[in-house]
């Protein structure tokens, strides 16, 4: 009797011959060749003698000294740092007060065992906050409107734009009440006095303002900037004006005299940001040269350069999730903080844990284009209440939180990361 066979087509034929063929002569197709040990090695030595020579003397001729262990950011930890055991010392000391699970280490020079706590990564839970709304839009500058503050008794507030007018607002009906005109170019920065009834203006015209308000005209100018001023702050505490821009300059001005008590050099580019303050250091300067300046203000001179490759610069976090230029940020009291985009998009922050938990995109005003739906200023009133917000499309957007928010209808969307979150 003949036993019938399994009949296959042509491809599973081909596909079991050639399988069996690559069996037998491919199995290491696809394979580096082993590498010789002793070859590998010589070529190290070869390239580190060639290439690193120089620099291996010099570190095999240099005295050892031990290092301290570093903690979970991978920072050494600091000399007062009560998780630190010395590896010499003979005997094992672990703080009282310490949480966290036990690392235990060994010397080679002897049996002593070392035991140390090592903290715990803990992910912050972000505080709740309720979410803003706009509540209203203000129209009236013919040009983008760059700058906005508001007055120390939070009764008004003033803007400045590419109309080259000043208007100042009320702030809680929303109404004009004085347009302001003198300056010949856009206006970039404005502060206002909190000891005296004055506003301070200056403009890509290169010049800087005093408006006494009371009269509502121009009682001082201050010259000596080569060209545009785009920001200005006010001391806390002194009558001194400090302004700031394209020059590569900060000028620091006697507010009554018109004096210019310094001019602060050192910025290898546009200075776009300056903020005093009452304690040391009292004059912050931020540039496009990507580097802050911290400035004595007695002597006139750079006490400090702030950069982001500095040995003791302490990395906190990425607050990331904009998908253009950022053009402002604005914190209040509460932890909100607020930063408006190039494209027209506001993100709101919630500063302590970086938890971003409100992203908003305010329609613009009709007839404009795509291009002029970004954001140039940012500021809170002084109670932190409401934010107002100026922008390419010429209005004023004025926002506030939400009154019939609550934790239920509004819970904070948040989970603790597993993953350990990167710097960069």
């Amino acid at each position: 009797m003949v036993n019938d066979v399994d009949k296959h087509s042509v491809h599973t034929l081909v596909f079991r011959s050639l399988k069996r063929t690559h069996d037998a002569f491919l199995k290491n197709k696809g394979l580096l060749p082993p590498v010789d040990p002793k070859l590998y090695e010589s070529i190290k030595r070869i390239k580190a003698k060639s290439q690193y020579g120089d620099i291996v003397s010099k570190v095999k001729s240099q005295p050892t000294v031990p290092q301290k262990p570093a903690n979970n950011n991978g920072e050494p930890l600091p000399p007062g740092d009560d998780s630190y055991v010395d590896p010499q010392n003979t005997s094992a000391l672990v703080p009282a007060n310490s949480s966290g699970p036990l690392v235990v280490s060994a010397t080679k020079s002897s049996n002593t065992v070392a035991i140390a706590r090592r903290q715990a990564s803990v992910s912050l839970k972000p505080k709740w906050h309720a979410p803003w709304k706009l509540y209203r839009v203000i129209s009236g500058h013919l040009g983008w409107v760059r700058c906005c503050v508001v007055e120390p008794e939070n009764r008004w507030f003033a803007t400045g734009a590419g109309d080259r007018i000043i208007k100042i607002w009320d702030l809680a009906k929303g109404s004009l009440t004085i347009s302001l005109t003198g300056h010949i170019s856009t206006v970039r920065g404005l502060a206002f006095s909190h000891r005296h009834p004055y506003l301070f203006s200056c403009g890509e015209d290169k010049q800087v303002k005093c408006w006494d308000l009371e009269t509502n005209k121009v009682i001082r100018h201050y010259h000596g900037h080569l060209s545009a001023v785009y920001c200005m702050a006010l001391h806390p505490t002194l009558d001194i004006l400090t302004t700031a821009g394209r020059d590569s300059t900060a000028r620091v001005w006697d507010m009554r005299t018109k004096a210019n008590v310094h001019t602060l050099v050192g910025h290898t580019n546009t200075v776009a940001s300056v903020v005093c303050q009452s304690a040391e250091p009292q004059i912050i300067t931020g540039s496009h040269d990507s580097t802050i300046r911290l400035w004595d203000l007695a002597a006139g001179k750079s006490r400090a350069t702030l950069t982001h490759h500095k040995k003791k610069g302490k990395f906190i976090q990425n607050l990331s999730g904009h998908n253009a230029i950022i053009n402002c940020l604005a914190i209040n009291a509460d932890g909100v903080m607020v930063s408006g985009a190039d494209c027209g998009s506001m993100h709101m922050w919630d500063f302590q844990t970086g938890y971003n938990f409100q992203r908003l995109n305010p329609p613009e005003q009709p007839g404009s284009m795509d291009s002029e739906a970004g954001f140039f200023s940012a500021t809170f009133d002084m109670s932190g209440s409401r934010l107002i917000m100026t922008g390419a499309d010429k209005t004023i957007k004025l926002f506030k939180e939400c009154e019939d928010a609550t934790e239920e209808s509004h819970p904070v969307n948040w989970k603790p990361e597993i993953i350990r979150r990167k710097k960069f």
